[in-house]
């Protein structure tokens, strides 16, 4: 899950020196400052604010790393929150496995016998949605179906919405047929494990993970930012810097998204994970056998990708309960990712090998997590074969290079020209859309106006461009843009489309079709 998609620019070096932990045996220490010459290379190149990272094997923690700036004055350290973004998703499905485990609940029970009120599209698909179908990515839906309800943030929608919305959000092919990336059935999974354990979320992943296992640092829920202090901002850049963006406020508020991508945990926290993961022994009552089988047992087929097949000689691929399974060169590898706006995640474990790699970091990094992680894990599974992450780095922006020159391209969208209160009458007034509910085209002190009432940032406005109509967002980026489509039905309605044909799948405006409901307010004449 996730937002913008990193921009690629020439940009100073913010790094600072690092702080480093290198293990006493000679052989280690010779592979760990070559992993420190990686972190350092593409620190520099990617021009990251910040970043954590840690490799375990065997039980121990074999390199550390931990720089840069939080982005309130402050250094990052081992105990540096961050937002671990989709990474939380291992995490609901461990719960999901600790309640299974107690016998509050069974992977194949019907969501409908937990949460009464769920409902799909096609009411054949509620009734048959086991909680094991919440967590693999096979609800017929399509590619980040619904995210606007999460995403950008802050809004107003809660996790009720979000669940009566799925009923509206139409499915692109049969039920658990295909797999195509899902942020909100791990919402709806949340909340399962809410109502079968009569406790709310954040209060049993404090109970049921993070307290057993000993990751003191973790938050979930509502938590005072000042209090817990030590905590990372995500930045972007913004022309030729890198900046703070969507800093906290004092309070991090209980985001309905806590579930899919809203947990926040340190380096040292997301290690200890590794460690417990990867040796039953350390918290031996914790999960059993069975239940570590079902996390990592590969539930959903996933298109197995070229780069997959050539970098790491992959024969399969497929999610489990919160995690992608694949091998690597003939050893089993275990992973995730999570992707926030200005937040990148990565862990993988080699769990025949005991081996875990986990890095953090607070920029734009989506690049830099690739091509660290891959340098990182070829050391274990394959040495004689292992590239710096600098060659990965460059490999990656030759292949982007190269989809860009033979790929659609954005349309250049500055000498769109904006509308006046005159343009559009037949269409402007107040709207609704099934699951993203009212919006409003009204004219607004600098022309014509687009919002969405209950996402305070899906607010734009509507220009002209060779004929089309044009969202420009107040504070989205320009890869964000959409082309507004009236229709001349009766009621008149509006549809959106991405201009980007690369954008970021949260933005699912193609889900959208708004139908307009009366005439704009007095009040609506007001807005900017």
């Amino acid at each position: 899950m996730g937002l913008l998609k990193p921009a690629q620019h020439a940009r100073r070096c913010l790094c600072v020196a690092a702080l480093v932990v290198f293990p006493v045996a000679a052989a280690q220490t010779t592979a760990t400052a070559s992993i420190d010459a990686d972190v350092a290379a593409v620190v520099q190149h990617e021009h990251l604010p910040g970043l954590a990272m840690a490799v375990v094997e065997q039980g121990r923690v074999v390199y550390q790393r931990a720089e840069g700036s939080r982005g309130d004055g402050g250094r990052i350290d081992e105990d540096t929150l961050f937002k671990i973004a989709s990474n939380s998703k291992a995490m609901t499905a461990a719960l999901l496995a600790r309640l299974v485990q107690q016998g509050k609940l069974r992977w194949d029970d019907p969501v409908q016998r937990h949460l009464p009120g769920f409902r799909m599209h096609d009411a054949w698909v509620g009734q048959q949605m086991q909680v094991r179908d919440l967590l693999i990515h096979n609800s017929g839906l399509g590619l980040g179906a619904g995210d606007l309800m999460l995403w950008p943030e802050p809004n107003t929608f809660t996790r009720a919405d979000i669940i009566a919305g799925l009923a509206h959000l139409k499915p692109v092919s049969s039920f658990r047929s295909h797999y195509a990336y899902d942020n909100l059935m791990y919402v709806v999974a949340g909340e399962v494990a809410a109502a079968a354990a009569g406790k709310p979320y954040d209060q049993l992943m404090r109970e049921q993970v993070f307290e057993p296992l000993g990751m003191a640092r973790c938050q979930v829920g509502a938590w005072s930012v000042k209090r817990v202090g030590n905590v990372a901002q995500p930045h972007a850049w913004r022309g030729d810097r890198t900046e703070v963006v969507n800093a906290d406020a004092d309070i991090s508020p209980d985001l309905p998204s806590m579930a899919a991508g809203g947990i926040r945990c340190s380096l040292r926290d997301m290690t200890r994970w590794m460690q417990v993961l990867l040796d039953p022994t350390l918290v031996p009552d914790w999960l059993d056998s069975e239940q570590r089988r079902a996390l990592w047992t590969l539930h959903m087929p996933m298109p197995l990708g070229e780069r997959q097949r050539r970098w790491d000689n992959a024969h399969f691929y497929g999610y489990g309960y919160g995690w992608r399974v694949s091998d690597m060169d003939g050893q089993w590898k275990v992973a995730h990712t999570g992707t926030l706006s200005g937040m990148y995640s990565s862990l993988a474990l080699l769990p025949d090998r005991k081996v875990g790699v986990v890095m953090l970091t607070n920029g734009e990094g989506e690049d830099a997590r690739t091509a660290l992680m891959q340098a990182t894990l070829k050391r274990f599974t394959a040495p004689n074969d292992a590239h710096p992450a600098m060659a990965y780095l460059a490999e990656l922006k030759a292949d982007q290079a190269a989809r860009a020159a033979t790929g659609h391209q954005r349309p250049v969208t500055s000498d769109a020209q904006r509308l006046t209160a005159s343009d559009l009458q037949r269409w402007q007034g107040r709207y609704m859309d099934p699951w993203l509910g009212p919006a409003s085209l009204c004219p607004g002190k600098d022309g014509l106006r687009f919002s969405v009432d209950k996402s305070p940032r899906l607010q734009a406005t509507v220009l002209q461009l060779q004929g089309r109509w044009l969202l420009r967002w107040d504070t989205l980026g320009e890869d964000a843009q959409a082309w507004l489509q009236p229709g001349d039905g009766a009621p008149p309605t509006l549809d959106l489309r991405a201009i980007d044909p690369d954008i970021d799948f949260s933005y699912d405006f193609q889900d959208l079709h708004f139908t307009r409901t009366g005439d704009c307010a007095g009040s609506e004449r007001q807005r900017r």
